[in-house]
């Protein structure tokens, strides 16, 4: 990402309009470097409201936790500030921050019970037995762990440790909750079950959540805004919609969602359209969003659901047409997902609905397919 655009990044988040309640939580042109020489963060902005749950979503080693670690305390910025609440943390410890803190190996107390490890952030807070007693009953309901509080976290499978762990941050009321890759260790099924009881919980306390992972759908299905992050940067912050279908740039359109992807020219710009000469010498209409100017090289970015195959006058009518070789037909129940030779690419993707007749599709078969200009969005190269 170019400097220019970085810095009006920067300057557009700092800008807040006067009808808008003030963030809950800020990272304001935050850096951070172990080293003193590469920074690993660089320059960023978040501004974070009440009750929003916001994801850091990137690829490892890309500063996502770093910054997590930074506004628990854990981590000190080496420039730029960290606000709650409007005041500044920069030097406040973890433990007179008032957050909550959810960790991938759950850091439960193993020689303590389910209901000790809960009544621990209470206890040192020092508030009443009656008090505590209270506040635990309510946070195993909320998790659906009722008759758990007596078990050691050994007894207990990987999901509902991790109940427990969230139990725990969330047992003193914060009104910020932190959460660095919580489901990482648990297995798919239970991850997604864990992925909407988070969300249900989130719905229901109304609290704010920052969320680490770098696992796109995890990110999609339980966000109200993703951060993007490559190499300590931002590419783009934005709801999940937004970021699927509407990338800035090719990091994101790929990073996010399967993605086809075609490279070459920019030879011509009409209005809202754009002409692009592939290396494999088609001409694409596309959506100019960040292609640079004519004679610029591009790369044409395009999911997967909105490729069509044309059948004769059934068919929408496409900008761009191709014919293409079909190379593979796998069927996923709901959808066929079809891999085809098209314009210089034997990794291009379909995904059609098998309510649709396609199921015909074989091997080695010739088909033209087709997609709109709209859908087909020229990024930088």
């Amino acid at each position: 990402m170019n400097e220019s655009l970085q810095q009006e990044r920067h300057d557009s988040a700092r800008e807040v309009p006067s009808d808008t309640p003030p963030p809950f939580a800020r990272f304001i042109n935050v850096q951070k470097s172990y080293d003193g020489i590469e920074l690993v963060v660089k320059g960023f902005d978040l501004d974070i409201h009440k009750g929003e749950f916001v994801t850091l979503l990137g690829p490892s080693g890309s500063g996502k936790t770093t910054c997590l670690m930074m506004m628990a305390g854990f981590e000190t910025p080496t420039h730029g500030q960290i606000l709650l609440k409007g005041n500044p943390i920069n030097d406040l410890p973890p433990h007179k921050r008032g957050i909550g803190m959810v960790f991938q190996n759950y850091a439960l107390f193993p020689h303590m019970s389910v209901s000790e490890n809960l009544a621990f952030p209470l206890e040192v807070r020092h508030l009443s037995k009656s008090e505590i007693k209270q506040k635990v009953a309510r946070a195993l309901a909320m998790v659906r762990l009722e008759d758990f509080g007596d078990r050691r976290p050994a007894q207990l499978s990987g999901g509902q440790q991790q109940r427990v762990a969230l139990a725990r941050a969330l047992v003193f009321e914060p009104e910020l909750v932190l959460m660095d890759e919580p489901l990482g260790a648990l297995d798919k099924n239970l991850r997604e079950e864990m992925q909407y009881e988070i969300k249900r919980i989130h719905a229901d306390l109304g609290v704010s959540m920052i969320y680490v992972t770098h696992d796109q759908t995890e990110a999609l299905t339980m966000s109200d805004r993703i951060a993007v992050f490559n190499d300590g940067v931002v590419q783009q912050l934005a709801a999940p919609e937004t970021l699927y279908e509407a990338p800035e740039n090719a990091f994101v359109a790929n990073f996010i969602g399967e993605n086809n992807r075609l490279y070459g020219e920019v030879t011509e710009m009409v209005g809202e359209k754009c002409l692009v000469r592939l290396d494999s010498g088609e001409t694409v209409q596309a959506k100019p969003v960040a292609a640079g100017g004519i004679g610029a090289r591009t790369t044409l970015s395009l999911r997967p659901e909105r490729v069509g195959i044309v059948l004769d006058s059934q068919s929408p009518g496409f900008d761009n047409c191709f014919h293409a070789e079909v190379r593979e037909v796998i069927y996923l129940g709901d959808h066929l997902r079809t891999r085809v030779s098209v314009c210089g690419n034997d990794e291009f993707i379909l995904k059609t609905p098998n309510a649709q007749g396609h199921s015909s599709l074989r091997p080695g078969q010739s088909v033209e397919i087709g997609w709109s200009s709209s859908d087909c969005r020229a990024l930088d190269a």
